[in-house]
């Protein structure tokens, strides 16, 4: 196949997210060009309406304007919140209501009730919401929300929807959040929060927020999605020839660890910074056809590279050598147990890959791929192995490709518009 052209991924689900929630918690009326209309996205918007915000529709090439409650206008829903697939929805909404004086029942689909809940509610609690467990420590959740106290925190688990929720929680009660993490996690409600005028103080490992009395309303350029990026990267790196230039996209470093990951593994790929919205910097990608070699992942990268472990495990598998993935125990439980699942498939397809408890390793080699995925409905282990599917003479068949509309809708057309024999 030969890699060509000039792209734009999708808009940022992260940020998408947090517009969203600023926007519903902003005094007048915002405008959001460019941001992700895929299902998890559209699941957050229909959970802040079933609170009161204005969201007009969100659909690919249209502005969506917002217009904000301010941050104590949110109202009691009428029935439960369906988060759908979505995670960072599910979460963020958590923290959110726990501010608010009414029961709210939030759920989602079966793939969502099975995630962990706790990482939020606990802290949560420390601050004074309570809550009705009718599932463990999954969903569904009932939140009893009111009047909230500040919060030191040491969390035990490095994780940006954590930190978003509890410091959303703080926004909408007016009081005061500090939270440490073990290993630092991505930072965009931190830089959006602070280019909206919020005082934020924070090093690698903690941060002190300090709510401030409105947010304003604004106007923001979602960049494109470097975790959805990666995919198209992957194409290309793999690709017998070419060249692809990715433009717009974020690149905020800790969003961008898988490319750092790939300098070490000899990928030819070039970063070129472009400007900034809203506290997020922005750039251009150039890829080009690469020889790959083994690569050893450490448990304190993976934060800032979580999504991107599916298809930098497909990418180690036509690697020379043998990459090792640590810390990758929380892969366990994403959409799906991506950790197992991986190993099971690389293996399905020729490729020697083993997984225990927390790690990933994944011997590399020439051999076609050939054999059935099982992607357990995950859209991030659908998309790596439809990529791993363009190497010459591959015959990868996928169990479904529905999933992929979780986060990138357009996926299969553009790997077929960067792709080409």
């Amino acid at each position: 196949m030969i890699a060509g052209g000039s792209i734009v991924p999708p808009g940022d689900k992260s940020i998408t997210h947090r517009a969203l929630v600023l926007g519903s918690l902003a005094d007048g009326t915002s405008a959001i060009e460019g941001p992700l209309t895929s299902l998890d996205a559209r699941s957050m918007a229909g959970a802040l309406r079933a609170l009161g915000a204005e969201i007009a529709p969100l659909r690919p090439g249209r502005r969506v304007v917002l217009r904000g409650r301010g941050l104590r206008g949110l109202t009691a829903p009428r029935g439960s919140l369906d988060c759908g697939n979505s995670g960072t929805a599910a979460r963020f909404i958590l923290g959110i209501t726990a501010a608010y004086p009414f029961r709210t029942r939030i759920t989602g689909d079966a793939s969502l009730r099975r995630r962990p809940m706790r990482r939020v509610t606990t802290p949560l609690r420390l601050m004074g919401a309570s809550f009705e467990e009718e599932n463990g420590d999954g969903l569904p959740l009932v939140v009893h929300g009111g009047r909230l106290k500040p919060l030191e925190y040491q969390s035990p688990t490095a994780s940006a929807q954590v930190k978003g929720a509890l410091m959303f929680a703080g926004l909408a009660a007016g009081v005061s959040v500090a939270i440490r993490e073990p290993v630092r996690s991505r930072d965009h409600t931190e830089r959006m929060l602070r280019a909206l005028g919020a005082r934020v103080e924070a090093d690698d490992l903690a941060l002190r927020f300090t709510p401030p009395a409105t947010i304003p309303a604004f106007d923001l350029r979602v960049p494109g999605d470097p975790s959805s990026a990666a995919f198209l990267v992957a194409a290309a790196l793999l690709a017998d020839s070419g060249e692809l230039e990715i433009r717009g996209v974020g690149v905020n470093p800790t969003r961008i660890g898988f490319l750092k990951v790939l300098e070490r593994m000899d990928a030819a790929i070039t970063v070129s910074p472009t400007g900034e919205v809203l506290g997020e910097p922005v750039g251009t990608l150039l890829v080009r056809p690469s020889r790959l070699r083994a690569v050893r992942v450490t448990p304190e990268e993976v934060p800032s590279l979580i999504d991107e472990i599916p298809i930098l495990a497909v990418l180690a598998s036509r690697a020379e050598g043998t990459s090792v993935f640590r810390g990758v125990e929380e892969l366990r439980v994403k959409e799906s147990d991506r950790l197992g699942l991986l190993a099971t498939n690389l293996r399905a397809v020729g490729a020697a890959a083993e997984a225990t408890t927390d790690t990933l390793r994944v011997t590399g080699g020439d051999a076609r791929p050939r054999g059935k995925v099982e992607t357990a409905r995950d859209h991030r282990l659908a998309m790596a192995f439809a990529v791993l599917n363009t190497v010459r003479g591959a015959d990868i068949r996928l169990s479904e490709r529905k999933s992929v509309a979780v986060s990138y809708p357009g996926f299969f057309d553009h790997l077929a518009q960067v792709l080409h024999s």
